[in-house]
């Protein structure tokens, strides 16, 4: 039977000033704003997609930047850590960029005989870089990082749970992944174990809850080709007990939600259509794209959120 769920589509977080975030990740970690939008269940906030060229699935980090929002906390029921993929020979590049911006970066640790490095931008939110030769993805440049130092895309995520057993039923049994191994407390499950597919459980059984605002990811979405392996994934879970939400439509892709038992929000989004529906693809991510419910309140949604400016040159 083939695989319903082909490892992460993109991962959303809350995050603070807008234009600190488009700086962050357009500036200093090279990701390519594929769109321009908004949170369509709050449309006073922006919704910023950042990935590669054409925002792949695998690649797209998104963000709701709601300004004057307070940090959030890092603990149990969190996807903690967002792991980006560079190649193997990029490390000391991205230790040495991140030091020239002031940002505090972990020593070089290494997992599963790959090195990397962990550190947090503005907002509090966790990142790794983690340096492997499996990733044949070509990332992206605006031209100020090199391109043969530049992120690939998701290696994968951190799940900070109490408990693992229930969490990791649901992911072997109905979404396709499988357990891969164990390392110092640490178990690893892919789809087919590449970067891109990773989801690593991290146990703390004693832990506090995590506090989700600004700094705090908001849910991880995994792939599935198209609307009929959708509501074939949504049947699955809804007959295992999951209480999955209806088809949501975002525009770039169709959406169901869930909170799997440790309390992650899971997101099944399809691959199809993709960001060039709506934009040339040399033009993605740089005019305000609304969906066609929103487009008659444009004026007042344009005047309701801040300016903001893509500035990548501050950042050569």
């Amino acid at each position: 039977m083939a695989t319903l769920i082909k490892g992460i589509h993109h991962i959303t977080a809350i995050a603070g000033n807008a234009q600190k975030n488009l700086d962050f990740y357009t500036g200093i970690l090279g990701l390519r704003m594929v769109k321009k939008t908004i949170n369509f269940d709050a449309p006073d906030v922006y919704h910023f997609y950042f990935g590669d060229e054409l925002g792949a699935p695998g690649t797209v980090f998104t963000t709701f930047p709601f300004d004057g929002a307070r940090k959030g906390t890092k603990g149990t029921g969190e996807l903690t850590y967002t792991a980006f993929s560079i190649p193997e020979d990029a490390l000391d590049f991205w230790i040495d960029r991140l030091a020239k911006y002031s940002i505090p970066t972990s020593t070089v640790l290494t997992r599963f005989g790959e090195k990397l490095i962990r550190f947090e931008d503005h907002d509090g939110m966790g990142i790794e870089l983690i340096a492997n030769s499996s990733d044949s993805r070509k990332g992206w440049t605006y031209g100020h990082i090199p391109l043969e130092m530049s992120i690939r895309g998701f290696y994968g995520a951190t799940l900070n749970l109490r408990s693992k057993d229930l969490t990791e039923k649901l992911l072997v049994e109905l979404m396709d992944y499988k357990f891969i191994a164990e390392e110092n407390g640490r178990y690893r499950y892919g789809t087919e174990g590449k970067p891109g597919d990773i989801v690593d459980i991290v146990l703390d059984p004693n832990g506090r809850h995590g506090i989700q605002s600004a700094g705090t990811v908001h849910h991880i979405a995994f792939r599935t080709p198209n609307t009929a392996t959708q509501l074939e994934i949504q049947d699955i879970l809804m007959r295992h007990g999951l209480n999955v939400t209806e088809v949501r439509d975002r525009n770039y892709f169709k959406s169901i939600y869930f909170r799997e038992p440790g309390g992650v929000l899971f997101e099944i989004a399809t691959d199809e259509p993709g960001f060039a529906i709506d934009e040339d693809e040399a033009h993605l991510g740089e005019a305000l794209k609304l969906p066609g419910w929103a487009e008659p309140q444009r004026e007042g949604i344009e005047k309701r959120l801040p300016k903001v400016k893509l500035q990548v040159e501050n950042y050569a």
